[in-house]
């Protein structure tokens, strides 16, 4: 008999919790303005730019022994090509409020730039995004990802310009090391062909 009673107050309560979750679903939840620099959105309007003109990329890639190679690639599915940039988006719901906006600095040629800089304490990947932008808007991308722990650690730097509102070149410094194994260093600078 108690047990009854009990699943029929949870049903009653659950009842009137899924009638409220019903009004509220119809109407659509305010879209929250990004904390930070908007990265997501910036690589989703280039990956899309990109797509239309379908440039060639020349990229140069230098590994572990010194020894570089070119390559000229014709097509590019760039959502994946931006991939490992969209690891540097900090807007996610989970970090708001996990970094530092350093005040605006002016830089040459009427430029400004914007620095987001990991709290400390805060366990992500993504250590600093900086932005330098001007009027007619983003000039260059620079994000800082490492990760530590007892197996593994890695480190990159990621750079990312823009001319004329569209991409031109971008790269990506890193080392990693397995426990166990040696350290790889590597690097690769791709060069849109407009």
């Amino acid at each position: 008999m108690r047990n009854s009673w009990l699943l029929g107050l949870l049903a009653v309560i659950g009842t009137a919790c899924d009638s409220g979750a019903g009004a509220s679903s119809n109407s659509p939840a305010p879209a929250r303005k990004p904390l930070y620099f908007d990265l997501k959105g910036f690589l989703d309007t280039q990956a899309s730019l990109l797509s239309r003109r379908k440039p060639a990329v020349e990229k140069l890639v230098q590994l572990r022994d010194g020894h570089k190679e070119t390559a000229r690639v014709a097509r590019t599915d760039w959502n994946k090509e931006l991939q490992l940039f969209y690891q540097a988006d900090i807007n996610k719901a989970a970090l708001r409020g996990a970094y530092a906006i350093e005040p605006p600095v002016a830089a040459t040629d009427g430029l400004q730039q914007q620095t987001y800089r990991r709290k400390p304490g805060i366990e992500n990947a993504v250590e600093s995004l900086t932005v330098l932008s001007s009027p007619q808007g983003v000039r260059e991308v620079r994000a800082t990802l490492s990760q530590n722990n007892a197996l593994f650690f890695s480190h990159k730097d990621l750079l990312l310009r823009t001319n004329g509102g569209l991409l031109s070149t971008y790269q990506v410094n890193g080392v990693q090391k397995l426990i166990l194994f040696d350290t790889l260093r590597y690097s690769a600078v791709m060069r849109v062909q407009l």
